[in-house]
């Protein structure tokens, strides 16, 4: 039996739960007064198994709940315990650049790999790692919704042009551009620090009647995005869309950008946020369905 275990409660788990038409888990999840997490489990999971959907967009306060949850699932005779997390914390540490420091991308996964049979994800932030293989023991797998976001581009901005607002981005411009036929450049960045950023770019005078696109897998301060908008103003482009996977927005980056001149900001709903606008259900779907068959058959 296939059940689905919705940690978040939002859209995403909605339009999930329909498409795959599997019984939901019902549970009761609230704090105690000391702040310590109170798990039940109301559906029998015995011998199910079951898809927990988490929200790891702020993973202090939700990692331990999620690994609480787990184990309650196995206590209650769940046979299989599979995480989706669309947005997946903790990839960024992925070297020690000074003595002493973690590599917590390596001890997050190990904690993931303790509680759950596999893990399926969206455009991990991967940097040092060519795949999540390298860092996971469970089979984890990674979705791209690159697609997703260029037949956002094609149905709403007549004439684009792509926008990287850094070179880690440029594959994402380059292969979004090519599935849109559409021009594409990449600025340069200089960082001093988590919010000091310095962007730089040439804007090719043909392109000034098409609207930017800057586009990047994640939104976090936002910084390099705001600096990318204000190279694009400064080249007299029309105001820009921004438009990204994961909406983290870490303190004042969505105020930022729009006050940086962004025309509109979108995001998936990998993070629950106004911004969201387009919706990953029918990509995580389409994964888990032909894994649950597999394992059906």
């Amino acid at each position: 039996m296939k059940m689905l275990l919705d940690l978040r409660g939002d859209a995403l788990g909605a339009s999930l739960a329909a498409r795959l038409g599997w019984t939901r888990v019902e549970h009761e999840l609230r704090a105690f007064p000391d702040g310590e997490s109170y798990i039940r489990m109301l559906s029998d999971v015995g011998g199910a198994e079951v898809t927990v959907l988490a929200d790891l967009a702020r993973p202090n306060a939700r990692a331990l709940e999620l690994l609480l949850v787990a184990a309650t699932l196995r206590a209650q005779g769940a046979r299989r315990v599979t995480l989706v997390a669309p947005y997946l914390p903790y990839m960024r540490q992925d070297c020690a650049f000074k003595r002493g420091e973690s590599v917590s991308s390596r001890h997050f996964a190990a904690l993931l790999d303790a509680h759950f049979d596999d893990l399926l994800t969206v455009d991990a932030h991967l940097h040092r790692y060519a795949t999540l293989d390298e860092l996971y023991a469970i089979p984890a797998r990674n979705l791209t919704a690159a697609g997703l976001l260029a037949d956002w581009v094609r149905a709403y901005v007549a004439q684009p042009l792509l926008v990287g607002p850094d070179s880690e981005s440029a594959q994402w411009a380059s292969g979004a551009a090519r599935a849109l036929d559409c021009p594409w450049l990449v600025l340069e960045k200089d960082r001093s620090g988590d919010r000091s950023v310095r962007v730089r770019g040439c804007i090719d005078p043909a392109h000034r009647e098409r609207t930017p696109v800057l586009l990047d897998d994640m939104i976090s301060t936002g910084r390099t995005l705001v600096a990318g908008c204000r190279v694009l103003a400064e080249a007299g482009m029309r105001a820009p869309l921004v438009l990204a996977v994961h909406g983290i927005f870490a303190g004042d980056a969505y105020e930022a950008l729009l006050a940086a001149g962004a025309g509109r900001i979108v995001t998936t709903n990998s993070i629950p946020h106004a911004s969201n606008a387009i919706d990953l259900a029918p990509l995580v779907a389409d994964a888990i369905t032909p894994a649950a068959r597999a394992c059906n058959a």
